[in-house]
């Protein structure tokens, strides 16, 4: 049985004197003493209620001090220089997440990690040579003696295992299976839920509220689960840290640093408690260094490519009249004047700006709603029905579809931020106020808007998307109850319909 492990260990390269094959080289300590004791690396036979691939600590076993070996192995990452491009900032998030599973586990293992130098995603990671170890050309790539491994998780399980009694594994077969319980848990509820809030701001694929308020209801979800555990709880398995917490702290640190801001975690007081524990060990200081929460939510990216600015048109040139040395030149046709240069283009006009002209100017309206700061009603409210034209403007009830899922406070106000930056296009043309309304989630959205025409804007339906997520009701004037609630929503009024305004938004 011992030649066999020696031997065993020898194909996986934990032999005495394996070569230093690789940039990130594995070093396992105090492995064993004399030739006759068993190797390290070699699963022992496993009783009942025992964790695989465990042993005595060496002060039972009687071991001193022994020989050390080594893993050559390298770690295919991204270069940090691949500029501010898509790709790169792509590659970097890959880039963090991978080495945060990955190296906290090595340095608790004790594994020195060295990233592959010179690797440029983009390029190095389309080599044939890279293809052969992951055929879709993703990174983090493992490189051993053995072969290649990849996925953040199985890279971080293959350094745990490195030494055969490292404790991030438990003790017993029941530990082992809760460590793995928690890696999918960290994998499934958490790191996947904070990937689709976060990677559509990004500009990774498009944008859409609803999407974004399941994403976060989801995570909320989780993070719930996760409190109640780490209530009663220092750690997510026993009392010490094991590789289901490094994960775990790593899928949350995705989070914290990008999307959770303060008051979206203030929520889940022993998850915070937990988290900074964790990141602020030397182990894992010495891989991500000092971490910062985030202060605010990443700006919303456009998913289209950018387009690229069009070449200045050339100016024509006069082609120049062909002569024949044998015939008599022909006699040019004098072009007129008008004709030589075309006159460019004149810009379409909206089709607002052709309406017949209106006894309601906008900009007069939007001055006396901004300057009115005392007896609202009495002013600002009785001077917009006094410049009211019902012939050149019109007013539109809105109210979201989708309110039973406005279950998370900011999401809910940042989406109706988001409208109102999106609807930029009609400042022009348009008057805006939005309420969101309760005191207690579903938050309920409902508008106010002003146009100019007797109809919708037939551009601002085709440009704002945000446009088909409302219910859209046309005002009737003549109805004193609907003109009421009109009054109600330009001044804010609390309550509004029975229920606390959460917050009021104007667009002007």
């Amino acid at each position: 049985l011992q030649r066999w492990g020696r031997e065993w260990a020898q194909g996986c390269g934990l032999s005495r004197g394996a070569s230093e094959a690789g940039l990130w080289h594995g070093r396992s300590s105090e492995l064993g003493g004399g030739d006759d004791r068993p190797v390290e690396g070699v699963p022992p036979s496993t009783k009942r209620g025992e964790a695989p691939h465990r042993r005595e600590p060496k002060e039972k076993r009687g071991e001193g001090a022994g020989r050390s070996s080594e893993q050559g192995c390298s770690l295919f990452p991204v270069n940090h220089d691949a500029g501010p491009g898509r790709a790169a900032l792509g590659a970097l998030v890959v880039l963090r997440r991978a080495l945060a599973r990955a190296c906290p586990g090595a340095q608790y293992s004790g594994v020195k990690v060295e990233l592959a130098q010179n690797f440029q995603m983009g390029i190095s990671n389309k080599t044939p040579e890279f293809l052969q170890m992951n055929s879709l050309g993703k990174v983090p790539v493992l490189e051993t003696k053995d072969g290649a491994v990849f996925e953040s998780n199985a890279i971080a399980r293959y350094v745990a295992r490195l030494k055969a009694d490292n404790p991030l594994y438990g003790s017993t077969l029941f530990e082992y299976a809760r460590i793995e319980q928690w890696i999918d848990f960290a994998t499934m509820e958490i790191d996947a839920n904070v990937a689709r809030w976060l990677y559509p701001r990004l500009g990774y694929g498009f944008y859409l509220p609803p999407a974004e308020e399941i994403a976060v209801a989801a995570l909320k979800r989780a993070l719930g689960a996760l409190e109640s555990h780490l209530s009663t709880n220092t750690y997510l398995v026993g009392h010490a840290v094991t590789l289901a917490d490094i994960i775990m702290a790593c899928n949350l640190y995705h989070g914290f640093v990008n999307v959770m801001i303060k008051s979206f975690t203030s929520e889940f007081p022993h998850v915070e408690r937990y988290f900074w524990t964790m990141v602020n060990q030397p182990n894992f200081v010495k891989v991500i260094g000092e971490t910062k929460q985030a202060e605010s939510l990443p700006t919303l990216q456009s998913s289209k490519k950018p387009v690229q600015p069009k070449e200045p048109a050339k100016p024509k040139v006069k082609e120049a009249v062909k002569t024949e040395t044998k015939k008599e030149p022909a006699k040019p046709k004098e072009e007129p004047a008008d004709e030589e240069e075309e006159a460019p283009k004149p810009k379409p006009k909206n089709p607002l700006d052709l309406l017949p002209p209106s006894k309601m100017i906008l900009d007069e309206w939007k001055r006396l709603y901004s300057n009115t700061k005392i007896n609202f009603r009495e002013i600002a409210i009785k001077g917009f029905w006094d410049m009211f034209d019902p012939e050149g403007y019109s007013l539109w009830f809105c109210d979201y579809k989708y309110n039973d899922e406005n279950t998370v406070s900011f999401v809910t106000l940042n989406k109706v931020g988001g409208f109102l930056q999106r609807m930029d296009l009609a400042r022009k043309y348009a008057f805006g106020k939005m309420l969101v309304i309760g005191s207690e989630p579903p938050f309920k959205v409902k508008g106010l808007w002003l146009f100019r025409g007797r109809e919708i804007p037939q551009f601002v339906v085709d440009e704002c998307y945000d446009m088909e997520l409302y219910d859209w009701r046309k005002v009737d004037i003549t109805d004193e109850a609907q003109k009421e609630r009109v009054n109600a929503m330009m001044e804010d009024q609390e309550p509004f319909e029975g229920e606390a305004l959460l917050d009021a938004k104007c667009f002007k």
